[in-house]
């Protein structure tokens, strides 16, 4: 565990949440576990203010969700949830990619360029952690073209809610190869300005990313006995 004695005060809920998201994410911290201020203040060296704080970070993330009388636990859904979260997040993103095609310009066609390019270079060196990254930010250019706020909005809380069983499939090269050519697919219908194209390639984009999920799920996974 890293020290956090030398941290700033200020910046040390942040970095706290941060450090428990990581833990999160590695499996340290599994799905449905209580998150115990006292014994995160003591295994991490500093007070019980910054921990709540953190954790209250964590709930506004959807990474954590808090139960009444009970306490803190890392969210955890079951398959059924899952399937419906993203039946509805390829609808929205569909929608997205559709109205995409009238507000792309010449700067937005660079930004998506250099994410792709991006991407294709963490595929060839197998970084899953950043092709994770750059996976998020593309599709949250796709979805600020949309130029609706409220389906921005919509689509952040299932990303939320999927966020850790969806960074499990990108430890795969060829998954992360695939989820790329469909994001060229998107890209392209976009910037030819194919509506009707791009709402379907982004629909089955979002679909497909389910079967991989799927997929990766074995025996000893906690969506699989929900």
């Amino acid at each position: 565990m890293t020290s956090l004695r030398e941290k700033p005060e200020q910046g040390l809920p942040l970095f706290i949440a941060e450090e428990l998201k990581r833990l999160i994410d590695t499996g340290v911290l599994k799905p449905g576990e209580r998150l115990n201020e006292a014994a995160l203040a003591l295994r991490m060296g500093t007070s019980r203010g910054p921990i709540r704080e953190a954790i209250r970070m964590l709930t506004g993330l959807g990474i954590v969700k808090a139960v009444v009388n009970r306490g803190v636990f890392v969210r955890q859904i079951s398959v059924r949830e899952m399937l419906e979260i993203y039946e509805l997040r390829a609808l929205v993103f569909g929608f997205a990619a559709e109205r995409a095609t009238e507000h792309v310009t010449e700067d937005h066609k660079q930004q998506f360029e250099q994410l792709l390019a991006q991407m294709d270079a963490a595929c060839e060196t197998e970084d899953a952690d950043r092709y994770y990254g750059l996976n998020l930010q593309f599709h949250a250019l796709v979805m600020r073209l949309s130029n609706n706020q409220r389906a921005q909005e919509t689509y952040d809380d299932y990303v939320k809610e999927l966020h850790l069983f969806r960074r499990r499939y990108f430890n795969s090269p060829g998954n992360m190869r695939r989820s790329n050519t469909e994001h060229r697919t998107i890209y392209e219908a976009i910037v030819k300005g194919a509506t009707a194209r791009a709402k379907s390639a982004a629909e089955r984009h979002v679909l497909s990313g389910r079967q991989r999920l799927l997929a990766s799920i074995d025996d000893s996974s906690p969506l699989s006995s929900q």
